[in-house]
C-alpha cells in the first residue's frame, strides 16, 4: 500500500521521533502490568495444591466450547449476545492491536501471512469486528444505565456499585476501536486526496464512514489525526492492560485458563487435601479453610475470574428466599482481601480472622450445595468446594449451628441423624404385603441387587411409604433384591458436604464393608443423595443406579406395564432433585417414566426446571438446619408448580418430598395440590395381575 501520511515510526513531533513513544509506551505499559500480575499471583503461589492437568485433551475441547464458544452465555438472552459480540470482536481485533503496537515501531510492519489475500480478508473482518465491538458496548452502556438489571445490584452490607468500572472499562473498549478507524480513516482519505488506492474497507464500517467523513480534510490535518489516533490507541490500550488486573475485568485475562482447569467431575467433593491420603488425615495440623492461603490456588483463580454479572446469585435458592448467602460475593469479598492482601502500595490488610471478617459463619451454612450457582456461572467457577472447605475449618474448630448438633451426634453413635436404634433400620417392611418380600442379606441371604434405603427412608414415617413403594415395584418387576437392614449407616452424604469428612469416612467405611460382604452385583436407590454418595464419594462398591433408571428400564422391556391414569383432568409437573438432574444429569429417564402412563398430563415448570430446577432446602444437613430466611424454598417451589398449572407435584428424591409437602401445608393448598414420589406415582399405576 502507497504512503500517503508519515506513519508513527518515521514521525518526527517537535523534533523528536515519535518511535521513542512506540518503544516507551509498550515498554512502561507492560513493565507494570508484570509487576501487577507478579502480585497477584503470589497468594497462588503460596496456596494449597490443585491437581488440574489431567485428561488434557477434554479440557482443551470444553476450553472451546464454554470459553471461546461462549456457549452458556445465551442462558441470559440479551447480555449473552452482547457479551458473544465483544468477545469475538476482542478476539478478532487482538491480532489488530498487536500489529498496531509493532507499526509504531517499524513502518508497514505486518504480521507474517498478512501480506495477501488472507490480510486483505483480515482487514475487512476486523472493520466490521470493531464496528460490531462498538455497538455491542453501547447496548451494554444502554443496559448499565438505564435498564439497570437487579442482579448487577450490590446490597448496602457489600459495598458500593461497581457500574462505573464497568461504563470505564466499555469506554476504553469503545476508545480503543474508534481510534483504529480514525487512524486507518485518516491514512485512507488522505491516500483519496493523492489519488492513491487505500485498503479495500468493509462497506458502512466503522473505519469506511470515518475515511468518507474525513475525505475532505487537509492532509496536514489529516496527519496530525493519524498519529493522534495512533498515540491515544496504545495509551488507551496498556492502560487497559493494566487496569484488567485491578478489579472484576481480571476475567478477561484468567477466563480462558479458569476453564481449562474446570473441575470436570459434577457430584464429587474435592479431597480435604490433594495429594494426602485418607489414612494420612490424622497427621494433618488441621482441616479445611481458616485462613485465605487455605484455599487452593485454582479457587483463588476462580477469585479473580468472577466477572461479578450476577448470574449465580439470581438463580442460588438461598439468595432468592433471603438467606444470608450470595455465591457472586464470596468471589468478590475473597478477591478484594486478595488484593488487599498484596497492595500495589502501602501495608498490607492485617491478620484479622478470615472467618467473620471475610465470610460470615451464616453464609457459610446457608448453602445448601445445590449447584445451582456452579451450573449458572459461565467461567464454570467453583462454590460447593470452596463453602464444603469453609466448613471443614470450623467443624475442625468445633463451630456447628446448634441445631445440627444433635443429629451430627445421633450419626456418629447410631449412625443416622434421628438417633434411632439400628435395630429398628428395617421396621419400615413390617407393614408390607406379603407378597411382597424383602430380604436382609446376610451371610445366607444373597440376591443380585441391594436396595440401599438410607436413613430419612428408614426412619421418618411418611418417607417409609416411598419405601414399601419401592418394594413393591422391584417385586412386581421381578428383581432379585434385597436391603442391608441393621447393618446400613447413613451414606454420609450430608455429612460429608457439612463438612464432617472423618465421620464421614467412618460411614462410608462401614457401608462399603457391608455392600462388599452381601456380594451384589447392583446397587438400587431411591434417594439422590444416596445415589451421588455411592457413585462419587464411595470406592470398590459395584454400580448404582436411581431407581428411575430401573424404573424406565423396566418398561421399555415391559417387566412393568402400566394402567392409564385415573383422573385424565389432573396436571403433573415433575420437580428436578438438584443432586439427580444438576449434578448426575438425570433429567429425561424420570420424565420418560412419568409419560410412560397412559393419558397423564404433564407439564414444565417453564423457566424452572431441568438444570435451572429451584432446590427444595434439604441438601446438605438443611432439613436439620435453622436458617435466618424471609420464605421456605419448598414454598417458593410449590409456588412455581402452582403457576404452571399443576396439581401434583411429582419428585424422585425423599428430601424433596419432606419440603414439599410441607411447603403446600404452609402455603395453605390443601386440597388443591399434592405431592408424591415418582416411585409412589409408579406403584400406583402399575398391573399387578399377570
Amino acid at each position: 500500500m502507497d504512503a500517503a501520511l508519515i506513519s508513527p515510526a518515521k514521525a518526527t513531533v517537535l523534533g523528536i521521533p515519535t518511535v521513542i513513544f512506540s518503544l516507551l509506551i509498550p515498554l512502561v505499559g507492560i513493565g507494570i502490568f508484570t509487576y501487577i500480575i507478579a502480585l497477584r499471583l503470589k497468594p497462588l503461589v503460596k496456596a494449597s495444591p490443585d491437581p488440574r492437568l489431567d485428561r488434557l485433551p477434554g479440557r482443551f475441547l470444553k476450553m472451546l466450547k464454554y470459553a471461546v464458544g461462549q456457549y452458556r452465555h445465551p442462558r441470559y438472552k440479551d447480555a449473552g449476545i452482547i457479551h458473544i459480540l465483544l468477545f469475538a470482536g476482542f478476539m478478532i481485533l487482538s491480532l489488530r492491536s498487536t500489529t498496531l503496537v509493532l507499526l509504531g515501531i517499524s513502518d508497514g510492519y505486518l504480521l507474517p501471512g498478512m501480506d495477501g489475500i488472507l490480510g486483505h480478508i483480515y482487514a475487512i473482518l476486523k472493520d466490521f469486528a470493531g464496528t460490531f465491538v462498538l455497538g455491542a458496548c453501547l447496548a451494554a452502556m444502554y443496559r448499565r444505565i438505564i435498564i439497570k438489571p437487579e442482579r448487577y445490584a450490590v446490597p448496602a452490607k457489600y459495598g458500593k456499585e461497581h457500574t462505573w468500572e464497568a461504563l470505564l472499562v466499555l469506554m476504553l473498549i469503545m476508545g480503543l476501536v474508534t481510534c483504529d478507524m480514525v487512524f486507518e480513516g485518516s491514512l485512507a482519505a488522505a491516500q483519496i486526496q493523492s489519488g492513491l488506492k487505500p485498503e479495500i474497507m468493509g462497506p458502512m464500517t466503522g473505519t469506511w464512514l470515518a475515511a468518507h467523513t474525513l475525505r475532505f480534510v487537509p492532509v496536514d490535518l489529516l496527519q496530525n489525526l493519524h498519529l493522534g489516533a495512533y498515540f491515544s490507541h496504545e495509551l488507551i490500550f496498556f492502560f487497559f492492560l493494566c487496569f484488567l488486573p485491578l478489579g472484576k475485568h481480571f476475567h478477561v485475562i484468567t477466563s480462558l485458563p479458569n476453564v481449562f482447569l474446570m473441575k470436570l467431575d459434577k457430584g464429587t467433593i474435592k479431597p480435604v487435601q490433594w495429594g494426602v491420603d485418607d489414612d494420612q488425615l490424622d497427621e494433618l495440623e488441621s482441616f479445611g479453610v481458616k485462613k485465605f492461603e487455605d484455599f487452593t490456588w485454582k479457587h483463588m483463580l476462580d477469585f479473580y475470574s468472577c466477572a461479578d454479572c450476577g448470574r449465580c446469585s439470581d438463580n442460588c435458592p438461598a439468595n432468592a428466599v433471603g438467606r444470608p448467602l450470595s455465591p457472586r460475593f464470596i468471589s468478590i469479598k475473597c478477591r478484594d482481601y486478595s488484593f488487599m492482601s498484596n497492595p500495589l502500595k502501602g501495608k498490607p490488610v492485617d491478620g484479622r480472622p478470615f472467618i467473620g471478617n471475610v465470610l460470615e459463619e451464616d453464609e457459610v451454612w446457608s448453602c445448601t450445595t445445590c449447584g445451582a450457582c456452579e451450573e449458572e456461572c459461565p467461567l464454570f467457577i467453583e462454590y460447593i468446594d470452596k463453602i464444603v472447605d469453609v466448613r471443614r475449618g470450623l467443624v475442625d474448630d468445633g463451630v456447628v449451628p446448634q441445631s445440627l448438633q444433635k443429629p451430627l451426634n445421633a450419626l456418629e453413635k447410631r449412625g443416622n441423624p434421628y438417633g434411632k436404634m439400628e435395630k429398628k433400620r428395617a421396621d419400615w417392611t413390617k407393614d408390607l404385603p406379603e407378597d411382597v418380600t424383602v430380604k436382609i442379606l446376610k451371610k445366607k441371604e444373597t440376591a443380585d441387587t441391594l436396595y440401599f434405603v438410607d436413613s430419612i427412608t428408614s426412619y421418618d414415617d411418611r418417607i417409609q411409604e416411598i419405601g414399601r413403594a419401592a418394594a413393591r415395584v422391584l417385586t412386581a418387576a421381578g428383581i432379585d433384591f434385597g436391603i442391608l437392614g441393621p447393618a446400613e449407616r447413613d451414606s454420609g452424604h450430608e455429612v460429608r458436604r457439612f463438612g464432617e469428612e472423618m465421620l464421614f469416612q467412618e460411614l462410608r467405611d462401614r457401608n462399603t464393608d457391608a455392600i462388599v460382604k452381601t456380594g451384589v452385583d447392583h446397587i438400587v436407590t431411591a434417594d439422590p443423595h444416596t445415589f451421588n454418595a455411592l457413585k462419587h464419594d464411595y470406592k470398590d462398591v459395584p454400580p448404582v443406579a436411581h431407581i428411575s433408571q430401573t424404573l424406565i428400564q423396566c418398561i421399555q422391556s415391559g417387566k412393568l406395564r402400566l394402567k392409564p391414569v385415573e383422573d385424565p383432568n389432573k396436571i403433573y409437573t415433575y420437580h428436578d432433585p438438584c443432586y439427580l438432574g444438576r449434578h448426575n444429569n438425570l433429567y429425561d429417564d424420570p420424565r420418560a417414566v412419568i409419560d410412560a402412563i397412559p393419558g397423564i398430563h404433564r407439564v414444565e415448570m417453564a423457566a424452572n426446571c431441568r438444570d435451572r430446577s429451584f432446590c427444595c432446602g434439604g441438601g446438605g444437613l438443611m432439613l436439620f438446619y435453622e436458617p435466618i430466611e424471609e420464605k421456605r424454598m419448598g414454598q417458593v417451589r410449590v409456588e412455581m408448580a402452582k403457576a404452571a398449572g399443576a396439581d401434583v407435584m411429582v419428585t424422585a428424591c425423599p428430601f424433596c418430598m419432606v419440603n414439599i409437602e410441607d411447603a403446600i401445608k404452609t402455603s395453605g393448598l390443601e386440597g388443591e395440590m399434592s405431592a408424591m414420589d415418582l416411585v409412589e406415582l409408579i406403584d400406583r399405576y402399575m398391573i399387578t395381575e399377570p
